[in-house]
């Protein structure tokens, strides 16, 4: 069988898989918090054919995904006016608590920072996770006895009191941002989350802003870093790879098929 049909169906199928990586991306473009992912290829084995000569005389076998990774620059800002929505403005993830699990296990990090305040105080994220504070604590702001409150670059909460109006750190500390020492090492386990791996460093360092040499925007909104015009053009590329490969599989079946004739 001629390998160039096997090159064709390996090129193929690298292809397809950059096709679901743009895919993805683009249906995350509104995604707060998403990063977007690349992929990259490597070529496959290649056969010996002869070492007489003075240079090694190889014939390649297609090529494979060689890595696909989470590209971490930082999205675009959005102003919402909500207090409660932060943005981490440099490196670094929020926090979370997983409430069904018991600390440490059941910690996550995310860019997504679209908080709320429940009835029961706990500063959560949109699927129920307590954000912690720089201490590894989970953040409860009693509105009860503070007018309002609001949250600085160094992520402190300070609330107005109702009884004098003098202000008050709600939280007693800073809330929490860690910085995996690899970044495209973590993990994503979907809902904006992402989960510690060997790979990433397994100490998650959390910290304050600050320790993370970075600041929080509060009243604002990191957006997907995804550029639809590159995604599409990337699209268009592996449209055109893809259709090249399958060329590659139809004249090698057109050569087959005169080897078959020449019996005739």
């Amino acid at each position: 069988m001629l390998r160039s049909m096997y090159s064709g169906v390996s090129g193929m199928k690298n292809f397809q898989t950059k096709l679901d990586v743009i895919g993805n991306n683009i249906s995350n473009v509104n995604t707060v918090g998403y990063k977007k992912s690349t992929i990259n290829f490597q070529d496959l084995l290649s056969q010996n054919m002869s070492s007489s000569g003075a240079n090694p005389m190889q014939v390649g076998l297609g090529s494979v995904t060689s890595s696909i990774n989470v590209n971490h620059n930082a999205g675009s800002l959005m102003s919402t006016g909500v207090g409660t929505d932060l943005a981490i403005m440099g490196d670094g993830f929020f926090v979370v608590q997983d409430p069904k699990a018991t600390a440490p296990a059941g910690q996550y990090l995310t860019r997504a920072g679209n908080f709320t305040v429940t009835a029961a105080g706990d500063l959560v994220t949109a699927q129920g996770y307590k954000v912690l504070n720089n201490a590894g604590n989970t953040i409860k702001i009693n509105a009860s006895t503070y007018s309002s409150f609001s949250i600085n670059r160094e992520g402190q909460i300070i609330g107005k009191k109702i009884s004098d109006g003098k202000d008050e750190n709600l939280i007693g500390g800073l809330i929490g941002v860690a910085a995996p020492a690899n970044p495209e090492g973590l993990s994503k386990i979907g809902g904006s989350l992402y989960q510690m791996t060997a790979s990433a460093g397994n100490d998650m360092k959390l910290g304050s802003a600050t320790d993370a040499k970075t600041e929080i925007g509060s009243g604002m909104l990191e957006m997907s870093n995804v550029d639809l015009t590159e995604e599409f053009t990337e699209m268009i590329i592996a449209q055109r790879g893809f259709q090249a490969n399958s060329k590659t599989i139809t004249t090698s079946d057109e050569i087959l098929q005169e080897i078959m004739n020449l019996k005739r």
